[in-house]
């Protein structure tokens, strides 16, 4: 769908990838109702970001309803006023946006299974490929609360430190990138790693990969070789909604 008369089109283009991607995190079952959130940074506007539109599921979220706020929940576009933005999602996506100009996409998820882990002394364990790209790779935040103090934003910053990805404790899961692609890449293993562990957990002994394997598969992940591997997963995530894309661009 071309770009409405009052939205330029790079916005509108940065919306529409929002609205798949919230459609994206529906199709694989990790929404909460109307809770959670997922923001993107609007290009060229580095002090402005997208976020949901509260009260909209996931599923049915289309590029207009998103909401264009600043980094102190001003919604900040004439022709988004009146929508209504939930407050804790801003609070923690708005200070890792503020924090780091390098993290342009959030993504926050409830989902059992990354709640279960999330509630695990040991956290997240080194038990399958999926969890080893995040083997002494991810941080871990306490929980607080429900997110409404805007002192929080302090601490997320700190925990999160120079790790893409963060458990939240008794709460759930964080991924960002630089990119929709990242963001969702991190997000897609991190959730499959988490599922894998609670099933495992079932089983009366573990079998773990030695220390030097998990080192070096960590690496693989993290080497230059991934980036058009998780530039086509994007588009091949796209293809399983290709037929909702009038329905979401618009």
């Amino acid at each position: 769908m071309q770009a409405p008369q009052h939205i330029n089109a790079i916005e509108w283009q940065a919306r529409c990838q929002l609205a798949a991607l919230y459609r994206l995190i529906a199709y694989y079952r990790m929404t909460d109702l109307i809770d959670t959130h997922i923001s993107l940074r609007v290009p060229h506007e580095p002090n402005h970001f997208l976020i949901n539109r509260y009260g909209v599921t996931f599923d049915q979220m289309t590029a207009s309803d998103l909401v264009k706020i600043d980094h102190d929940g001003n919604i900040v576009a004439e022709y988004d006023q009146g929508k209504m933005v939930n407050v804790a999602g801003f609070v923690i996506h708005s200070a890792l946006h503020h924090a780091n100009a390098e993290i342009n996409c959030v993504i926050h998820t409830h989902t059992a299974d990354g709640i279960a882990v999330s509630a695990q002394a040991e956290g997240l364990l080194p038990l399958s490929q999926h969890a080893l790209k995040f083997y002494n790779n991810i941080a871990y935040h306490e929980y607080e609360g429900i997110a409404f103090s805007i002192a929080e934003r302090e601490r997320l910053v700190q925990d999160l430190k120079h790790y893409r990805c963060m458990i939240l404790r008794n709460h759930g899961l964080l991924a960002t990138g630089d990119s929709i692609a990242r963001a969702f890449h991190e997000i897609y293993f991190l959730e499959r790693a988490c599922q894998i562990q609670i099933k495992a957990m079932s089983s009366r002994q573990l079998h773990y990969p030695s220390q030097a394997v998990c080192e070096y598969t960590v690496q693989q992940f993290q080497s230059d070789a991934a980036e058009p591997i998780i530039a086509a997963a994007w588009q091949a995530a796209l293809s399983l909604i290709k037929d909702q894309e009038n329905d979401y661009s618009r």
